[in-house]
């Protein structure tokens, strides 16, 4: 049987359709509510975003599934967690930087209306270990505590692109996001004797060009927090044999051009992210797991790097489902069936027509890594099925989503307030409250002015038309 998908486009001219009022509707509709019983504790699974990433989910829609989880009688929380030290310069790397980022991209308490907290831990370790003897690749995760001993858990995702598991979706908001830093490790393939960073890699040590010729060199051996880089006068080495694959040093050493990062490990990495996922799931309860994906802003890289892209598509809509495989491919054939967006990698990597591979084109580091791999291992494993029904949800009741401090009409609210404090002046200037002119010329400020010479000329002789001088 095909999983459910319920869907709401993204257009938006109404208070029932803004996409905080679709997310509610496609969270009810979909029936996620009913995973939440009284009492329960929810965790609310997000990316809070890097440092300087303006692509990440607003708190806004967060702040609206915690009130209505409130209202069901559950208690949420609003999670993320450490990552690995994945650049020299990582911003969420500790609970520390995980909340000093979180809060300047909005996530506080304040905002949330429910705790912000780093669910792994200061360092990462805090965490709970799962068999997965049906994993692809994996047969064990490591999930954050804070998640693993929730009651239920909504995982609220920003689907977008991702440079290692080509779609950043469900699968991955819970196969990368959820699991404690021990537990990413494990996902990027640490110690793998073959798909591992170090065994996939190749090493050229022989283009080292030595300290004197090499500026700013000492980053070689700053990138790596097992310092496990040496930089001698003339040579650089790398125990490889001890390398965990922190992902702290290939963009550095790539740019040097002191090694190829293989395609292998990504593979790998991208199947192993549905073996996580689905260990997640277990940790919490197959059956009180729900997924909605927010397919806006949809940047061809992850909200883990510090920068955002033009999005490579439109935004496509929200989606809900408690498949999170269905959900992820629902996204991905929503996208494929969707123009790129001119002047995005997507046109740029010429994968903008519709029916084209849009996240294979514009999000991969590596010709031939798949877009469905994830999706695929999902299926295999039995996450879940990537054979899915749409169903198109219609807007709720614009009541539903007034402004809920105060849903009485303006008459009631202000009558006597503004009887009392009135804020127009119906006693100046014959009851009309200000001085304006009687009459302007419109049609006159609404030209285009064709070049810049003839352009400021033209602005000049509009400035002198409609300025008032000096004797008026």
């Amino acid at each position: 049987m095909d999983s459910k998908v319920y869907y709401m486009d993204a257009h938006s001219d109404s208070t029932e359709t803004a996409l905080a009022a679709k997310m509610l509707t496609v969270f009810e509709t979909s029936e996620l509510e009913d995973l939440i019983k009284p009492n329960d504790v929810v965790a609310i699974k997000v990316h809070c975003g890097e440092w300087n990433n303006s692509a990440y989910l607003r708190p806004v829609y967060a702040r609206t599934l915690a009130d209505r989880i409130k209202e069901l009688g559950g208690r949420p929380f609003v999670c993320d967690t450490t990552t690995l030290p994945y650049s020299p310069w990582a911003s969420r790397a500790t609970e520390l930087d995980l909340l000093l980022t979180a809060e300047r991209n909005g996530y506080t308490s304040a905002v949330l209306g429910c705790p912000f907290i780093c669910a792994d831990g200061y360092i990462g370790t805090g965490d709970h270990r799962v068999d997965i003897p049906e994993g692809y690749i994996l047969k064990e995760a490591y999930v954050a505590q804070a998640i693993a001993a929730a009651d239920a858990m909504i995982t609220l995702t920003h689907f977008k692109g991702h440079g290692v598991g080509v779609i950043g979706g469900a699968i991955k908001n819970l196969g990368i996001g959820a699991q404690s830093k021990r537990g990413k490790f494990n996902v990027h393939m640490g110690g793998h004797p073959k798909y591992g960073f170090p065994a996939a890699a190749t090493f050229y040590p022989e283009r080292f060009k030595g300290k004197a010729n090499t500026p700013g060199w000492e980053i070689f051996e700053d990138c790596c927090p097992f310092n496990l880089w040496k930089v001698y006068d003339d040579r650089i080495e790398w125990d490889r044999d001890k390398c965990t694959g922190c992902s702290g040093c290939p963009g550095i050493m790539a740019g040097a051009g002191l090694i190829d990062i293989g395609q292998a490990n990504f593979d790998a990495v991208d199947a192993a992210i549905a073996d996580a996922c689905l260990a997640t799931m277990k940790a919490v309860g197959p059956e009180k797991v729900g997924f909605i994906n927010m397919a806006i802003d949809i940047s061809p890289k992850c909200d883990c790097v510090n920068h955002a892209g033009v999005p490579i598509v439109p935004h496509l809509g929200v989606f809900a489902s408690k498949d999170p495989v269905a959900i992820d491919m629902a996204c991905v054939d929503a996208a494929r069936n969707s123009p790129g967006i001119p002047g995005s990698m997507a046109e740029d990597m010429d994968a903008h027509h519709v029916g084209d591979a849009k996240f294979e084109g514009s999000a991969a580091m590596f010709h031939g890594q798949s877009e469905v791999a994830t999706i695929n291992t999902g299926h295999v494993i039995g996450l879940g099925n990537r054979n899915y029904e749409l169903v198109d949800v219609k807007p709720g009741e614009p009541e539903r989503f007034r402004f809920p401090p105060d849903s009485r009409p303006s008459r009631i609210r202000f009558q006597e307030k503004f009887a009392m404090i009135p804020p127009f002046p119906y006693e100046r200037h014959d009851g009309r409250g200000f001085l304006r002119e009687e009459e302007v010329d419109l049609e006159f400020i609404k030209k285009h002015y064709e070049g810049s010479t003839n352009g400021h000329e033209e602005a000049e002789n509009l400035s002198e038309a409609v300025m008032p001088g000096d004797d008026d």
